[in-house]
């Protein structure tokens, strides 16, 4: 689940407003102000429906402890061009190259 923090900061690396991202996704002003609310934990639906939104728009989220031992959540922007490859778990002998 994402966190308020990771929720604002795909916000300001995305640049979108608080008025074209509940068009967009749909959620209410004070649904999202409830997200972005400082050290709540959002709705478990309304956390997914923004990880949706902003992953589209090329946000990556990180859980605590990507990249390391000691790291906290949080996010980054995808490289344009950047290939995601395959997931783990679809890896198999049939397409091992």
């Amino acid at each position: 689940m994402l966190t308020s923090s990771q929720i604002r900061a795909a916000r300001a690396l995305t640049g979108i407003s608080k008025e074209a991202l509940c068009a967009a996704s749909g959620l209410s002003a004070v649904e999202f102000d409830n997200a972005e609310a400082h050290d709540a934990l959002p709705d478990p639906t309304i956390s997914e429906r923004l990880r949706a939104f902003f992953e589209t728009r090329g946000v990556i989220f990180l859980a605590a402890g990507d990249g390391g031992s000691g790291m906290g959540p949080g996010v980054r922007l995808k490289q344009d061009g950047q290939e995601e490859g395959m997931r783990p778990e679809d890896l198999n002998a049939a397409n091992d190259d």
